[in-house]
C-alpha cells in the first residue's frame, strides 16, 4: 500500500512516496507533479543497465541522460561539470526537470547540479539503494567531495518529488544492502528503538517497506524543524564524524559510506563510555556484525584526529559529536579539540 509523506523546505514542498512497484509507475507519478518540456536523467554505470530504460520508456517528453561512473571517488566537481555540459547540450531550461536515478552518490551529485544549474532546476529523486531510500534522498542535502574532506561543497536543495520503490532493492548485492542497514541502525539509536527490534528479527527484510517508512518519517520530522543543519538535524550525523574521517583516510574506496558509518557509530559509543556514560557498545557491535558490517577502526589514530579537524562539523576549537545516551535518545555534544584528541588515542 502506498505511503506518502510531505516535507516543507525553503524551495518548496517535497512529496515522498513509498510503495513496492512504484518504479514501474514513475512516469505517471512524475507527470502528476511536474509540467516540464524536457527531462534529463542522471544515473551511474551500475544502475543504468538495470533501470534507465524502464524509466525512459515511461516518459512521453523529450528525455536525455548522463551516465556517470559509479563510486564515491567520482563524487567530485569534475563530474558535476560533465552533467552541466550534458544539460546544455540537451537545451535544458529552468522550467525543465532533472531526475536522479541511483544511490546516494548519484543523488548528492545530481542534487548539487540541479541546485546550481541556471540557479535552480526542478528535481526528482528515484533512489535505488537502501541507503539512499532511508536517508540521502530525503532532506535536501547535496554535495561533492574535495581532497580535503567529504561533502565540503554543496547546497541545501529540496527535491519536489521522491519516489521510493523497495522492489528495486532485490537487485542489490548483499554488501550494498548491508551498507544501507547502517543508516537504518542509526535511526533506531537516535530516535526510535522499535526500529532496532524490527531489524533484530530473522525475517526483517520481509518488512523492509515499513522499516523504510519509519526511517524516512524520522528524517522528515527532523528536517522540518532544522532544514539547514544548525541544531537538531545534527543528530542525523551519529556515526558520521569518525565515519567521514575513515572514508577520507581510505581514499573513498576502502570503505563504503555505510561501512564507515558503522565503524563511526561504534567509535562514538566507545567515546561516550570514555566520557563516563553508560557503555552501549556491545549490543551495537553485535547488531552491526549480524548485518555484515565492520565495527573496528583500523586507521592510525593521529591520522583520524587530523581528518576530524577538516570536517565541516568542526566549529572553532570544538567538534560536534552525536552521543547516544540510550537507544532512541541522542544528544549533540561539543568536545574541545584537545580533549577529543585524547579520546581518539584511546579508541
Amino acid at each position: 500500500m502506498a505511503q506518502t509523506l510531505s516535507l516543507s523546505g525553503a524551495n518548496g514542498v517535497s512529496d515522498i512516496q513509498i510503495e513496492t512497484g512504484l518504479l514501474s509507475r514513475a512516469g505517471a507519478a512524475i507527470g502528476a507533479v511536474f509540467s516540464p518540456s524536457r527531462i534529463h536523467i542522471v544515473t551511474d554505470s551500475t544502475v543504468a543497465p538495470l533501470y534507465l530504460e524502464t524509466l525512459e520508456t515511461q516518459l512521453a517528453l523529450p528525455v536525455s541522460h548522463t551516465v556517470i561512473p559509479a563510486g564515491e571517488e567520482h563524487k567530485r566537481l569534475k563530474t558535476v561539470e560533465t552533467i552541466y555540459h550534458d544539460l546544455l547540450a540537451n537545451s535544458m531550461t529552468r522550467k525543465d526537470l532533472i531526475v536522479a536515478l541511483g544511490g546516494g552518490v548519484v543523488g548528492d551529485i545530481t542534487g548539487f547540479a540541479a541546485a546550481t544549474f541556471l540557479r535552480g532546476v526542478s528535481l526528482c529523486h528515484i533512489p535505488t539503494t537502501l541507503l539512499a531510500q532511508v536517508d540521502s534522498s530525503v532532506g535536501g542535502k547535496t554535495g561533492v567531495d574535495l581532497a580535503e574532506g567529504k561533502n565540503l561543497v554543496g547546497a541545501f536543495y529540496q527535491p519536489r518529488l521522491v519516489l521510493i520503490d523497495p522492489a528495486v532493492l532485490s537487485s542489490l548485492p548483499d554488501g550494498t544492502f548491508a551498507d544501507g542497514m547502517a543508516e537504518v541502525v542509526k535511526y533506531g539509536y537516535i530516535a526510535n528503538p522499535a526500529i532496532l527490534d524490527m531489524i533484530a528479527r530473522p525475517d526483517y527484510k520481509s518488512n523492509i517497506e515499513s522499516i523504510i517508512y519509519e526511517c524516512v518519517k524520522i528524517k522528515r520530522d527532523v528536517v522540518a524543524i532544522d532544514e539547514h543543519d544548525t541544531g537538531l538535524r545534527m543528530i542525523l550525523n551519529f556515526g558520521h564524524t569518525v565515519g567521514h574521517a575513515a572514508e577520507k583516510l581510505g581514499g573513498y574506496t576502502e570503505l563504503t559510506h555505510g561501512q564507515a558509518v558503522a565503524v563511526g557509530m561504534v567509535a562514538a559509543m566507545r567515546l561516550s563510555a570514555l566520557r563516563g556514560d553508560a557503555d552501549l557498545t556491545a549490543p551495537l557491535v553485535s547488531l552491526l556484525q549480524k548485518l555484515g558490517l565492520p565495527t573496528a577502526l583500523t586507521y592510525d589514530r593521529e591520522a583520524v584526529f587530523d581528518a576530524l579537524l577538516s570536517d565541516k562539523k568542526k566549529f572553532g576549537g570544538t567538534v560536534n559529536f552525536i552521543l547516544v545516551r540510550e537507544p532512541g535518545r541522542a544528544e549533540i555534544t561539543p568536545i574541545e579539540a584537545e580533549t577529543l584528541h585524547n579520546y581518539i588515542k584511546q579508541l
